[in-house]
């Protein structure tokens, strides 16, 4: 059998498999870009309540009778807001001389911002409701203090009011 290979051939199969032993592979190329992350934060609140329950009351008692409750509010770090309570659901009701009803009959009682209870608190903010506040990182706390006024001669029974929390911010 003859060989096919001559040293000319034998050559050039040597250059070639030099050659492709020394040329660097293909480099890796790479891009970047970025993208916008955003979220609009907006003015929120959340408010919740306690139970204002004044427990038993004597007509015959010459001193008033005093309670509290517990409003929680939560809004956006930062935002300025005001609480305003209404005049409650019954009849003849108003900010400053609220009424619970049982039937016909009522049981007058004040809602105050102050432990003293001579502030009273109403709606309209800037004029009978706690000054504004900052709304800090956690919620804020405030007392709603709350008097049935002695002397009141009504029928035995339970007398109930339903009062509206406002956050205005």
């Amino acid at each position: 059998m003859r060989k096919l290979t001559s040293p000319f051939v034998s050559f050039w199969i040597s250059v070639a498999g030099t050659a492709l032993w020394v040329v660097p592979a293909a480099q890796a190329a790479t891009t970047t870009t970025t993208f916008p992350v955003t979220a609009t934060v907006l003015k929120a609140c959340f408010v919740s309540a306690t139970a204002l329950s004044f427990g038993n009351y004597d007509p015959t008692a010459t001193v008033p009778l005093d309670s509290t409750a517990t409003l929680t509010v939560l809004c956006t770090v930062g935002t300025s807001f005001t609480v305003g309570l209404n005049a409650g659901t019954v009849s003849g009701g108003t900010v400053t001389t609220r009424r619970m009803t049982s039937g016909a009959n009522t049981l007058g009682y004040g809602l105050f911002q102050d432990t003293g209870r001579a502030t009273n608190w109403g709606s309209t903010p800037g004029t009978d409701t706690p000054a504004a506040i900052t709304a800090p990182i956690a919620a804020s706390s405030l007392t709603v203090f709350g008097r049935v006024v002695a002397g009141q001669n009504v029928p035995t029974n339970t007398y109930t009011d339903t009062i509206t929390v406002t956050v205005n911010y």
